[in-house]
């Protein structure tokens, strides 16, 4: 399957590359494993459990995971304003490969 990628004469248009750009950044695969741990989640707690992390970076995180669908924003009509994130199927089917990640992880933590 490698040998496939390095084969390609422009990486940009692999699959690798196509999942690489969904989840790239610094919070991306955290949002989306902390989704999976707990949804549904507020934005409140989502911010609790990255603790570093802007109010304006993880609303710019969730836009974009929510444009590539992701997750799924469910907004609440009350008073004061209740939103709810949780996976998408299409999330869902990725958590496959990051839950590999953390099984590689502890495998081969030094």
């Amino acid at each position: 399957m490698i040998k496939k990628y390095i084969e390609n004469a422009n990486f940009e248009d692999t699959g690798f590359s196509y999942t690489l750009s969904l989840i790239s950044g610094k919070h991306k695969m955290v949002i989306l494993y902390c989704l999976m741990e707990f949804e549904p989640v507020r934005f409140n707690e989502l911010k609790r459990y990255l603790k570093t992390i802007s109010d304006k970076t993880l609303s710019s995180n969730l836009k974009e995971l929510e444009s590539d669908h992701l997750i799924i924003r469910k907004e609440y009509p009350h008073i004061p304003p209740k939103v709810e994130y949780s996976l998408s199927e299409r999330g869902r089917s990725l958590m496959k490969v990051l839950d590999q990640l953390c099984i590689w992880g502890e495998e081969n933590r030094e």
